[in-house]
């Protein structure tokens, strides 16, 4: 006599991960939308749920709490803006650094305001983050400001930029930036005159005229 062994389930189709990919996208940018609004104190399973139009119990499926939920939010969201910024710089690679830097400055005001205007609510102003998130927001943030760092050390290293302390440039860099954000809307800058206005202002930082 025989035996028949156990079937191992079935994996997947790829229609069917690929709908589980949507979904899970879809639970990531309502959390990105709340965080944005009411930080992360103000994220609730249930406002996140309602938001993507599913049931909580279908959340908890995809994340078992809220930490694993925003973890997955703020990384997402660091990925996509260092994808963003890393295409900008390759478009210039043969170019010199004060046009990579300009490339880099114009992409991350395009990301603040028009793409992603999420980032500088999240990343750019204090907030209160609970330990489990401090380290791993902190790394975000190296991996973030290292793109343009890499770029101004190539700048003062062939004579380009005039900055006597870089690390001062690029702070002062991101408070421009991060505070253009707030007031800088796409509808009120149609032809871009006053988003070029910027960033000629803050490559004075590194390169002044």
């Amino acid at each position: 006599m025989t035996s028949t062994a156990h079937a191992e389930p079935a994996a997947p189709t790829g229609r069917i991960a690929r709908r589980r990919d949507r979904r899970k996208a879809e639970m990531v940018a309502a959390a990105l939308e709340i965080l944005s609004g009411g930080g992360y104190q103000g994220l609730r399973f249930e406002d996140v749920a309602e938001r993507a139009d599913i049931a909580k119990a279908t959340l908890y499926h995809y994340f078992p709490s809220k930490d694993a939920l925003v973890a997955e939010a703020l990384e997402k969201l660091t990925g996509d803006v260092l994808t963003s910024l890393r295409a900008a710089l390759d478009e210039a690679a043969d170019r010199t650094a004060t046009e990579q830097l300009r490339r880099l400055i114009a992409e991350q005001l395009h990301i603040l305001t028009v793409r992603y205007p999420e980032v500088g609510k999240v990343f750019s102003f204090p907030a209160p983050w609970p330990p489990v998130h401090e380290e791993s927001i902190k790394t975000m943030r190296r991996r973030h400001d290292q793109l343009f760092r890499d770029v101004v050390d190539r700048g003062v290293a062939a004579g380009e930029f005039d900055c006597p302390d870089p690390s001062v440039a690029l702070h002062c860099l991101h408070g421009i930036l991060n505070h253009a954000s707030i007031w800088l809307r796409p509808d009120a800058d149609p032809d871009g005159r006053t988003r070029a206005a910027v960033v000629d202002e803050a490559m004075r930082l590194f390169a002044p005229a």
